[in-house]
């Protein structure tokens, strides 16, 4: 364990996160997760192991959100901060379409992280899309990763399918390869996988490639228990009790709550049809529906403004008005008044859910002596499980739903026995301090296991004359047309010693220089060989062993190269290095190169797999390729990624061309860069070889002695 004490930085990218008040169900990315991760933060930086904690997620700057979520920098408690990095449009985005900017999310970590002058002990990433920053952030660091998933692309996938969701609808909508592709990648190098449940480990992470139980630890969250209480009559909740009365025709009788956001999956319409079709349940209770606020419905976005236009509707089918209340606003305040005002009553809390990862909302209603009835899905098992406190059902069974409501409010002895049971559970099993000791003694068992040797030294630079920094792929880019190249050559001697110049190539060390030397080019500053695994700076050409250290990490080449021998269509190449293995493959008789992935996966062999040109199928550690090793070359010489300029022509450069990175793809590229046209940051040249890497250095006005490189415009 660090003498210095542990620095830990959690990644959530998604949703509107802040230190208070916080936005829940406002819209589907604004639950569960950023409560869980904000008070996660907290409660770390209260632990005496702990020195700092910073929460990373995205600056928002929208005139449709508040204007907290733009400040960079948010202390929320002692020795922990919200930082909030710069990258994609300014404007509010939801969590689908956030993919194209998150090379760039890691890129402006990095710097955070250079600026705060110490590399963390831990990474923590939350869900998929922070799973991937995560994922590259750690490699680039050297240093172990934890991942939480939240909710699981698999399980989404299915559920959706099982609603008759078409699966190209699925796609487009959700983004689910993609993100499924993330959760592998994220436990492919993770060090830990923490999930909140057993059924969420031995369920849902079973339907992945990577599922490897032993790297897989269950720590249920905590709760803020100094919120979360049973109602002492002291409590002045005139406020929450005004909201809610003005619905009901006879306020007095117990209280059904139900807590969620907008959202399908919280299958709100099963629940109001178990209540409107059980008439003992209408005349013993009334239904109490916080749905997130809104302003008018009509202006929501189409999934929040169906799932409230469904519960107006059934409303009026079965006729509860006097028996159902439904405010529009609440304050995040508010709710453990909720919670209070319904146990008051003799209540119960409803989670109607079609599918529950965790469930926070229970331990809440536990922890204030509220019984709860849940489906029987995910986290709701074990919560019930642990505190005995409420019954589980299908959440699809809307006669059993309403029967179990009516046992839950009907039963006062029963009822006293839950409340109590829930109270005594939540604190022995959900407490953030029982949370947080198990979390620091799994961080200490994985950093005495892990090599602290980090090949990133965050000191000042020590090539002070090179501000900038041209990197262009060998073969087909750089070299091609012997005219051109010269120019770019002279261009670049022109610029001085402020701009360096370096090559990456899929060839080893010497058959690379001699290709230089055949081409009359000099000695780059840097070369990087065998596609990110090998790194040489200077005339001298000397490795850098930190490098090849680093990127060792769960590498097996003969446990590869002995699986990768039974798969037909693929052929060894006669030569391989230490640090990549090289294989021609027949697209027509070799299997997907996706099927190929999995195989590997699911015999616990780790590789970043890259196929390049329809022939070509390189094997490398799953810490090295072009763009990390790119970005661990910024880092190690404080070369900010805005100042490099990255130019390629084959798939196997799109990692190098992506992020704050500036890419060129010169004319003469290969299909595989198609699906990279119109990202931010990356230039379709039209000249080929060295004249489209020239276009791209005029496009971005990079050689220009003060001015600024140019980027395009964030919210174009």
């Amino acid at each position: 364990m660090n003498n210095q004490g542990l620095y830990i930085a959690l990644i959530s990218v998604h949703g509107l996160i802040r230190g208070h008040n916080l936005e829940l169900g406002r819209d589907a990315d604004t639950g569960g997760q950023t409560t869980y991760v904000v008070e996660l933060a907290r409660a770390l930086a209260s632990h005496p192991e702990v020195a700092r904690v910073d929460l990373l997620t995205r600056r928002v700057i929208d005139p449709k959100v508040s204007p907290d979520y733009a400040i960079p920098l948010e202390p929320i408690a002692p020795n922990a901060n919200i930082v909030r990095l710069a990258y994609g449009p300014r404007r509010y985005l939801r969590k689908e379409v956030l993919w194209p900017y998150l090379d760039s999310m890691a890129d402006q970590a990095l710097q955070h992280i250079r600026e705060t002058g110490r590399v963390p002990d831990i990474i923590h990433s939350h869900y998929a899309d922070a799973g991937y920053v995560g994922t590259r952030l750690a490699g680039l660091l050297g240093v172990p990763l934890i991942h939480t998933g939240h909710s699981l692309g698999r399980e989404k996938r299915r559920r959706l399918l099982d609603r008759n969701l078409e699966p190209r609808q699925i796609e487009k909508h959700y983004n689910i390869s993609e993100r499924i592709d993330a959760e592998e990648m994220a436990m492919d190098v993770a060090d830990r996988v923490i999930a909140s449940t057993r059924q969420e480990v031995e369920e849902q992470y079973s339907l992945y490639d990577n599922y490897h139980p032993r790297r897989m630890r269950v720590i249920p969250p905590g709760t803020e228990l100094s919120r979360f209480h049973p109602p002492t009559g002291t409590e002045g909740n005139s406020r929450v009790k005004g909201m809610i009365e003005r619905f009901l025709t006879n306020p007095e009788k117990p209280l059904i709550l139900a807590l969620s956001r907008a959202d399908e999956r919280k299958n709100i319409q099963t629940l109001v049809r178990a209540y409107g079709e059980n008439k003992q349940l209408r005349d013993t209770a009334n239904l109490l529906v916080i749905a997130g606020n809104r302003d008018d419905i009509g202006s929501m976005e189409r999934g929040p403004r169906k799932v409230l236009t469904d519960l107006l509707l059934l409303i009026d089918r079965y006729d509860l008005y006097g028996q159902v209340a439904y405010p529009k606003h609440h304050h995040a305040d508010d709710v453990p008044d909720f919670y209070r005002l319904a146990a008051e009553s003799h209540g119960v809390f409803v989670n109607p859910a079609l599918t529950e990862p965790f469930g926070l909302t229970l331990i809440e209603a536990a922890a204030s002596g509220l019984p709860v009835v849940a489906t029987r899905d995910g986290g709701p098992r074990d919560i019930v499980g642990h505190c005995k406190n409420g019954l589980l059902v299908d959440p699809l069974d809307s006669d059993r739903m309403g029967e179990a409501l009516l046992e839950a409010v009907s039963n006062r002895k029963q009822w006293e026995c839950w409340s109590d049971n829930g109270i005594k559970g939540a604190h022995r099993y959900y407490s953030w301090h029982s949370h947080v000791e198990h979390y620091v003694q799994e961080v200490g068992i994985v950093l005495d296991k892990h090599d602290k040797a980090r090949p990133v030294q965050l000191r000042t630079s020590r090539l002070p004359t090179i501000e900038r920094l041209v990197v262009c792929d060998l073969n087909d880019t750089l070299l091609g047309d012997p005219t051109s190249l010269r120019d770019l050559l002279e261009a670049l001697e022109e610029a001085g010693d402020r701009v360096g110049f370096g090559v990456v190539s899929g060839q080893h060390l010497e058959s690379t220089l001699a290709v230089l030397d055949e081409w009359g080019v000099q000695r780059p500053d840097l070369v990087v060989t065998l596609m990110g695994s090998e790194v040489y700076y200077g005339n001298r050409m000397v490795e850098d062993h930190g490098w090849r250290k680093h990127i060792d990490y769960r590498w097996d080449p003969e446990g590869l190269r002995q699986a990768m021998g039974d798969i037909p269509g693929v052929r060894l190449q006669a030569a391989d290095r230490d640090h990549k293995i090289d294989y021609f493959i027949d697209p027509d008789t070799a299997p997907p190169v996706r099927k190929i992935i999995r195989y590997l996966r699911n015999l616990d062999l780790h590789a970043n797999v890259v196929y390049s040109h329809e022939r070509f199928l390189d094997l490398l550690p799953i810490r090295a390729s072009k763009g990390l090793a790119l970005r661990y070359v910024a880092a190690k010489w404080g070369i900010s990624p805005q100042h490099i300029l990255a130019a390629g022509d084959s798939g196997n450069d799109i990692e190098m061309l992506r992020g704050d990175i500036l890419g060129v793809v010169v004319g003469n590229h290969s299909h595989e860069l198609e699906r990279l046209r119109g990202e931010p940051g990356i230039y379709f040249a039209e000249a080929h070889h060295a004249a489209g890497v020239l276009e791209g250095l005029h496009h971005y006005a990079f050689l220009e002695a003060r001015q600024p490189p140019v980027t395009l415009e964030e919210d174009e």
